[in-house]
């Protein structure tokens, strides 16, 4: 019989207070990835398949892995700089930023562990990890952190599976003292629906409720609302019910929404208690299709201004994570022999 995650989470005994003293590794990864304040923007470029269709949305499947890598370099290179940290996947993106210097010193690397895309039913989706990468591998890599996606819905037929694979990688990652982002990806139980209105707060709570006591550090969350909601009373009153019912700090993910959509979006989420963005295609989707330097003009100047504008309002009005994360203050001095524990 399968166990729920949470149900393994307590039997396995990793959920208890002794594991989560002295992480000290965790914070260290986090406050890479922050500003001097403690709150991030990072940019999100750990896109595969989806890079595809956007470098060239008529035929995907003609786009190389030169071209895919050239682009992220491009990106990283251009405005990586402008945050706190830059998330990239393992196939196409981190080794070779680190390579050939495009990844700026001084900002977080948070690695994706994920295979990309889901193996079965599109209303029932099996997440894993892309085979021969790990929770250790990230951390060998020099990473800050890791990151895992997982589609989920909470009334989905298979959600104890699901859970029990977010147990079980948090689980690897808290014995490297490795920060782990979390970021859940909803589906609709209607095959070809997409969720929206309160159906999809209700989701996006539902799954942070279930999911964040699991394990991971920093929740990456969709906003409550799609784009048919322009009410931002109820954008702010459903962020400020994901700040209060988790015990972790969130950020906000782009989605793909438009740039000016997804500044309001920010604006609401940081005032309600998020820690900042992870921020993707809202800040780089257009030079996909551009020449290079076309591009790269647009990169440095437009791309580069839309990730500095974010930082700005993040660091004004984002939770620092530390105030948002109680399991891992340090509230006493650093005890004598520490290391030996």
């Amino acid at each position: 019989m399968v166990r729920s995650g949470a149900r393994w989470f307590r039997e396995t005994g990793e959920g208890n207070a002794a594991a989560m003293r002295h992480r000290f590794g965790t914070i260290r990864g986090l406050q890479e990835c922050a500003s001097p304040r403690g709150t991030f923007t990072m940019l999100a470029l750990d896109h595969r398949q989806n890079l595809r269709r956007e470098l060239r949305p008529v035929d995907p499947g003609s786009v190389t892995t030169d071209e895919m890598v050239a682009f992220k370099r491009a990106v990283v290179r251009a405005i990586g700089g402008a945050g706190t940290g830059v998330l990239l996947d393992p196939e196409i993106g981190a080794a070779h930023c680190i390579a050939d210097g495009s990844l700026p010193a001084g900002v977080g690397l948070v690695v994706a562990l994920e295979a990309t895309g889901y193996l079965g039913a599109s209303t029932a989706r099996v997440s894993r990890t892309l085979e021969g990468w790990s929770a250790e591998r990230v951390r060998n890599l020099g990473a800050s952190a890791a990151k895992l996606l997982v589609y989920y819905h909470p009334d989905a037929s298979n959600a104890a599976g699901q859970e029990r694979f977010v147990a079980e990688v948090a689980a690897a990652c808290r014995a490297l003292d490795l920060p782990l982002f979390l970021e859940p990806l909803s589906f609709s139980l209607r095959d070809g629906v997409r969720l929206s209105g309160p159906e999809r707060r209700r989701v996006v709570l539902d799954t942070a409720r279930r999911l964040t006591p699991l394990g991971g550090d920093v929740l990456k969350a969709e906003f409550p609302y799609d784009s048919s909601e322009k009410d931002q009373g109820r954008w702010r009153e459903a962020c400020e019910e994901l700040t209060a019912a988790i015990d972790v700090p969130w950020v906000l993910l782009s989605g793909g929404v438009d740039a000016a959509t997804f500044e309001a979006q920010v604006r609401v989420a940081c005032a309600a208690g998020a820690s900042g963005v992870l921020a993707g295609r809202s800040v780089w989707a257009e030079a996909a299709t551009m020449a290079p330097s076309e591009r790269d003009a647009f990169l440095v100047d437009t791309a580069h201004g839309r990730l500095r504008d974010l930082a700005a309002i993040v660091d004004g009005l984002a939770r620092p994570w530390m105030e948002a994360a109680p399991s891992l203050r340090v509230s006493e001095p650093v005890p004598e022999g520490w290391y030996r524990a």
